[in-house]
């Protein structure tokens, strides 16, 4: 296998060379079964791979060639696959598989469809390359190229202005985090000599815990994973991206690149553990995030708005569980969130699609009868990110609580808090979108209809993962009634930990207290879905367009806590001032005004001097004799 590992980022890459260049001359038949299959080639070597790195627990490392070497800096473009880049591979090719084929339906009347398809196999690629590099360096290109597809693909429809701006600002604000990584690049080959995993890691383990070196490393390496991962408070691109296609929001924003930040963190492990100080920034960062994003995505009434507010929450709790140290709970998140996220998102396009593009909730209802199996698998994908078991988010979520309860509980408390938030906004995005009278157009209702097998089947095969994915993590309480092994994913990931568990230790808890802090999460959740059955389905409440029917709190939420208003006000507007001031002032008056005068000068001069030449020969003889008095003067001065 190892003589192939190359192939997986390889495929999507040829997909992306075929689809670009054949786009206007290939069928969308063939652009799709190549967009498709290339794809899922990759999910079957990464499959391989992975029963491989099962089997023999041996890492798979492979020097394709050096790239290049300046003074010390000796660079190879290698890859490494192991238990993390292993399941992540898992991940990004067979969700990413999934959703390609849900896009052979969703985009089948698309004008672009070739582009589209081009640009999903290339970001896959990027993707591939920032999980399976050997070192940051290749980790670096890959999270630049991901930046950049998420750019194309957010952007997708840009003759609609508002789509493109959204475009620029994912990927302007993505620059400022990675302007972090970048730096944590440089200061880590200046401080370990290396940017190789495997010799930092190896020198990382060496160093004594607090380093000023580390602390700063990996608080810049954090800044990175802030932005890409949408953390407060480099978030607000996030939302916004929804202004792409579905599909891109399920395999950029939900699967995917928006966990390359979690990715980053758990593989430098070593470094975080030896720098407890930036972990518990992470660890507050990430709650207050999931909490943030929560309380906005309560009053949301664009159903892909919800989704997306509800990544941002999610992927805080990812941060919450690497800052108190749950590296595996937070990983265990990761896998998770993608399938369950994946669906509820892909749910969301079919519920677009079957309303003919509208995504405000509240001109939906009662759809549960016409699109079954969209209603059935988004339900069972709600239920797992509510964490009610025995569905996948049950386990992962209590996972990251249980952990953050033994490192401080307050933020065990906060997490309940935000967990019942989160329930109660999915259960009342569904009640919303499936239950009571249908709130559309007759022309809407009309045309009602369930999405073609294309898309219905990676909603099935996603659900179906959602129900079951859990139970690769069951927690030592609940091993006893394990149909696997306890805790499958912790044993298998164990070696890319190992390090960092046995500098922190084991925070243990007894079997009570597990039971105690399950029963809370799950009883809030519970009530919490209870409350938005009493309200938007007994009660029939509809959200009211008009802000004056709202109360102050709710006005605030719907309105996101006015963050872009005041990033306009502190940021944007402050910086096109100067823009304007340097353009006008130091730019036209100053630097353009000092080469214009010369010009000018030049110019002047020169029609004062051509007037010299009348072509009088008189003139011209005269003011030689007035040359050669000139030079005699001189002459005789200089001899005086």
């Amino acid at each position: 296998m190892d003589k192939y590992i190359w192939l997986i980022p390889l495929l999507p890459l040829l997909g992306f060379v075929i689809n670009g260049i054949g786009r206007n001359a290939l069928s969308k038949g063939v652009i799709g079964a190549i967009g498709s299959l290339v794809i899922l080639a990759s999910f079957g070597l990464s499959v391989a791979a992975f029963f491989q790195i099962k089997s023999t627990g041996v890492p798979i490392n492979v020097d394709l060639f050096t790239w290049f070497s300046v003074g010390s800096l000796h660079v190879n473009f290698s890859f490494l696959v192991d238990q993390l880049s292993s399941i992540m591979l898992l991940i990004i090719t067979g969700v990413g598989f999934l959703i390609h084929l849900y896009s052979t339906g969703y985009m089948h009347d698309d004008a672009g469809f070739g582009k589209f398809f081009s640009y999903l196999n290339l970001f896959v690629f990027f993707m591939l390359l920032l999980v399976m590099g050997a070192n940051y360096l290749i980790m670096f290109i890959g999270w630049e190229g991901v930046g950049l597809c998420s750019y194309l693909l957010i952007g997708f429809w840009y003759t609609n202005a508002s789509y493109a701006d959204a475009a620029k600002k994912a990927f302007i604000m993505n620059r400022v985090g990675d302007l972090g990584f970048l730096i944590a690049i440089f200061l880590i080959f200046n401080h370990f000599g290396s940017i190789s995993y495997a010799e930092v890691f190896e020198s990382a383990k060496t160093l004594g815990a607090g380093g000023a070196p580390l602390v700063l490393i990996t608080i810049l390496l954090f800044v990175g994973a802030t932005g890409k991962s949408a953390q407060l408070p480099l978030f607000t691109w996030l939302p916004d991206a929804m202004a792409g296609p579905t599909p891109v929001s399920a395999l950029i924003h939900a699967a995917t690149m928006v966990t390359a930040g979690i990715y980053m963190i758990a593989r430098s492990n070593i470094l975080f553990t030896m720098a407890p100080e930036t972990l518990e920034v992470i660890a507050i960062v990430g709650l207050a995030t999931a909490l943030f994003a929560a309380l906005i995505a309560l009053t949301q009434t664009d159903i892909k708005k919800v989704l997306a507010y509800s990544t941002v929450s999610q992927l805080g709790y990812m941060f919450l569980g690497l800052g108190v140290g749950a590296f595996t709970g937070s990983f265990f998140h990761v896998l998770t969130h993608a399938f369950f996220k994946a669906l509820l998102f892909l749910g969301a396009g079919s519920v677009i699609h079957a309303m003919g593009g509208e995504q405000d909730m509240r001109k939906m209802g009662g759809l549960k009868g016409k699109i079954k199996i969209t209603f059935i698998t988004m339900l069972i994908g709600t239920i797992a990110i509510a964490g009610i078991p025995p569905f996948s988010g049950f386990f992962s979520k209590d996972e990251i609580l249980a952990a953050a309860y033994a490192h401080n509980p307050v933020y065990y408390v906060i997490g309940v808090i935000t967990a019942m938030l989160t329930s109660f906004y999915m259960f009342r995005m569904m009640y919303l979108t499936f239950w009571g009278k249908f709130r559309g157009t007759h022309e809407q209702e009309h045309h009602l209809h369930e999405s073609p097998a294309s898309m219905t089947i990676p909603l099935i095969v996603l659900a179906a993962l959602s129900a079951v994915a859990g139970f690769i993590g069951v927690p030592q309480v609940l091993a006893p009634y394990a149909v696997v092994d306890h805790h499958a994913l912790g044993s298998f990931l164990a070696p890319v930990f190992e390090a960092s568990h046995t500098i922190m230790g084991e925070h243990e808890l007894s079997h009570s207290t597990e039971w105690q802090l399950m029963g809370l999460s799950v009883g809030g959740a519970l009530i919490a879905m209870a409350y938005a059955y009493s309200k938007y389905v007994k009660g029939a409440h509809v959200p009211v367009a008009d802000e004056q029917e709202r109360t102050f709190f709710a006005n605030l939420s719907y309105n996101k806590f006015y963050v872009d208003e005041l990033y306009d006000a502190i940021i944007r507007k402050p910086l096109d001032a100067l823009s304007v001031f340097f353009y006008k002032v130091v730019d036209r008056l100053g630097i353009d005004g000092i080469v214009n005068s010369l010009g000018k000068g030049t110019i002047e001069a020169s029609k004062s001097f051509r007037l010299l030449q009348a072509g009088n020969v008189g003139f011209y003889i005269f003011m030689m004799v007035v040359g050669i008095i000139a030079i005699l003067l001189y002459s005789l001065t200089s001899v005086i």
